[in-house]
């Protein structure tokens, strides 16, 4: 069972440890044969979406072309068009939390891999995701987090944005929380989270004071560091 004064953390960070189950899910950890076969996946795939060179993608990500074969391979036998949609991507997640509803968080993280906004995550948009969080630094990592819950994309998340965020995950969580929540739990999460986060306390949290705040909290560095040698 998760405590409550767990769910805080997730407010900050990525669910690290269903982003495994994720990663997983998609193939990711398999091992893979040579390395001369991902340039004919790309080629010959017959898919709705061909993926950018593998060149290229190794220029514009932190994943060597090893790492890459691997996601692609994962990628490809999840997804055969080639890009995978929201209701997939809720799907997913949706096995690992039988007990509660994950629908609304699964649909924020899209949103945060969806860089194009035009409904569907390719295999560059899942890359260059995995590429900031489990290869980037702690400010490249704190600044997708804060677009991951800067619902609107306004550069400042509100505590509207915050309830909306912390009620997610408190479906996702459903009976696995401890003790039982109470209806008002969610928004004493929030006012937490802005106790900590809203350093001058207009009433929202800007990327600065969230970036500020993160890294003088010592769980959150710490937490920050499950997302290193992932792959």
């Amino acid at each position: 069972m998760l405590s409550l004064d767990g769910l805080e953390m997730i407010a900050v960070l990525v669910v690290m440890g269903l982003f495994i189950k994720v990663l997983e899910q998609f193939g990711m950890f398999e091992p893979v044969g040579g390395e001369d076969s991902v340039e004919d996946d790309f080629e010959l795939s017959t898919v709705c979406h061909r993926p950018e060179s593998m060149d290229k993608l190794q220029e514009q990500t932190k994943f060597t072309k090893k790492e890459l074969q691997v996601l692609y391979r994962g990628f490809k036998n999840e997804c055969p068009s080639g890009v995978v949609n929201e209701e997939k991507f809720q799907t997913i997640y949706s096995q690992f939390f039988p007990q509660g509803d994950s629908s609304m968080y699964a649909h924020f993280l899209f949103e945060a891999f969806d860089t194009n906004k035009n409904g569907s995550v390719s295999f560059e948009d899942f890359v260059f995701g995995l590429s900031i969080i489990l290869r980037g630094t702690i400010n490249d990592r704190l600044n997708w987090a804060f677009n991951l819950y800067d619902l609107n994309k306004d550069g400042c998340i509100t505590k509207e944005e915050m309830l909306d965020i912390m009620k997610s995950i408190y479906d996702m969580m459903g009976k696995y929380t401890y003790p039982t929540m109470q209806d008002d739990a969610p928004r004493e999460h929030v006012e937490s989270f802005f106790q900590k986060m809203d350093r001058n306390k207009d009433g929202v949290v800007t990327i600065e004071e969230f970036i500020e705040s993160c890294k003088k909290d010592e769980n959150i560095m710490q937490s920050m560091q499950l997302f290193d040698n992932v792959i």
